[in-house]
């Protein structure tokens, strides 16, 4: 499957869909587009459609397909789950437990329903990334109504141990949300033997359309809908459906299920490779959740010295994609100067980088991409030995290409730089995501470069020294609002 020109291991994100997924989806945009609600005979091929798909992903999951309610994906399935769930069993209580680790659509909608009364226990996972059963038991109360645990870590691929948690929701009574958006299709999802009462999964993570997705609701579970309208998926989930895409879902899932050992089996494989080879050509990289069962497909590194976003950014301009591990602040003065400072090694995380394979990925996509990445982390950690004042001047420019050909005209030059991700300040400026990162007196020199070899560009914007004192004195200030905080808690 040809992605163009582009390597892609950010199969986490998203994957692409697959060719024979697009050739049933095709007529359903065309020749069968009626809706299922219709007592046509366009409506009945529709309802046909729809019917087989809901089997279709009932048997991923080996659940009936009377349990399964099609929304717009794994977001939307987590947001009906808990907040649903919040709203049948208020009487009962408004305690739910989540973990600090989860997808942001199950923390925000535990926050969404705090605002509203509810209180929401937040563990910690350990330093493998695994929650301990024993925290979800201590934090069982009464009032418990609901547990929402994801299936697996969409950042380390870390697999939790959800049928110790489930048992113990099912011992008190209490529902068990499980979001599965990672490992489905990935390795096997039985809610025969995962005692989950709700479980989210999505067709966009396994070669399937986006915007599309679904809910197990276990038989005998209630729970409230959170959308009003014509009472299209048992009430759950109103609206016209969305045939083609749930269609296309549907065979996603059968191919899935198809696939799961062998593309198990080639995808571990890749990963073991891409790991043992960062391993061992890159000092001060570390691999998260090594010592515990994870995904095959996800492989989160950090690099000691070492920004995640500068690190995607530079990849990217050498076509090749991945995600940074963790949202990272990068205003224009804080990324030209923390560009140009090593890292602590207590602050590894910030030099994470999460990178996902998938089935049409090559052994040779592996050397390409640590081949670059050793080039990467050399560049990066050069430039901020080179900078320790941190008065830099970042670049910017109008496109992809345009920052691609920088990195390439600068390469041989004897001047230190680095590929930076843009400043926050500037994401709504119409230019490149990927800037560069210079000293401040070779900014002339470099512009002159850059000019010399046609390459537009966008601004050049520069940071000086004198800014550090106040940036330290502001990070002083918060640390010890938040030392008081805890005291007072």
């Amino acid at each position: 499957m040809s992605h163009g020109k582009e390597l892609f291991l950010d199969h986490a994100a998203t994957t692409p869909v697959h060719p024979d997924v697009v050739g049933l989806m095709l007529p359903y945009f065309g020749n069968h587009f009626g809706i299922t609600t219709s007592l046509s005979e366009l409506g009945r091929t529709s309802r046909r459609a729809v019917e087989e798909a809901r089997c279709r992903a009932a048997a991923l999951i080996d659940a009936a397909p009377e349990e399964i309610i099609f929304s717009s994906g794994a977001t939307e399935s987590n947001n009906l789950a808990i907040i649903g769930a919040a709203s049948s069993l208020s009487g009962r209580g408004k305690h739910i437990i989540t973990s600090t680790g989860e997808h942001p659509s199950v923390i925000n909608a535990c926050r969404h329903l705090e605002r509203r009364g509810f209180e929401i226990s937040y563990v910690s996972p350990d330093a493998q990334g695994k929650i301990d059963p024993a925290l979800i038991a201590d934090a069982l109360r009464n009032d418990t109504i609901l547990i929402s645990i994801m299936h697996a870590s969409h950042e380390t691929g870390v697999v939790q141990p959800v049928e110790e948690i489930g048992a113990l929701a099912r011992e008190r009574g209490v529902l068990f949300h499980c979001n599965a958006a990672q490992s489905a299709g990935k390795i096997p999802v039985n809610t025969h033997t995962l005692p989950a009462d709700l479980l989210s999964f999505s067709s966009h993570k396994l070669y399937g359309p986006k915007g599309v997705g679904a809910l197990f609701v276990r038989k005998g579970t209630v729970i409230d809908p959170v959308l009003f309208g014509s009472g299209q998926e048992q009430g759950l989930r109103p609206g016209t459906v969305n045939v083609p895409c749930v269609a296309g879902f549907g065979l996603a899932c059968v191919i899935a299920l198809r696939d799961i050992e062998n593309n198990g089996i080639l995808i571990t494989s890749l990963r073991e490779s891409l790991e043992q080879q960062v391993i061992s050509r890159i000092d001060g990289a570390r691999i998260h959740g090594s010592g515990t069962v994870r995904l095959p497909h996800i492989s989160s590194i950090s690099f000691r010295g070492v920004r995640g976003d500068d690190l995607a950014a530079y990849l990217d301009a050498v076509n090749i994609v991945v995600s940074p591990g963790s949202a990272q602040s990068r205003t224009w003065h804080d990324q030209a100067r923390r560009s140009a400072e090593v890292l602590p090694e207590k602050e590894g995380e910030e030099g994470t980088i999460r990178l996902s394979i998938g089935w049409e990925n090559k052994e040779k996509d592996i050397r390409r991409t640590v081949d670059c990445l050793e080039e990467a982390v050399r560049r990066i950690r050069e430039f901020a030995a080179a900078s320790p004042d941190g008065d830099v001047t970042v670049f910017t420019f109008p496109d992809k290409s345009n920052a691609a050909a920088a990195l390439k005209a600068l390469k041989d030059e004897d001047m230190v730089f680095s590929p930076v991700l843009k400043p926050d300040e500037l994401m709504q400026a119409l230019c490149s995501n990927i800037s560069l990162a210079c000293l401040s007196r070779d900014q002339a020199r470099i512009g002159s470069l850059l000019g010399a070899h046609g390459i537009e560009i966008a601004g050049m914007h520069t940071a000086h020294p004198m800014e550090r004192p106040m940036k330290k004195k502001e990070r002083d200030f918060w640390e010890k609002v938040e030392q008081i905080k805890k005291r007072n808690a």
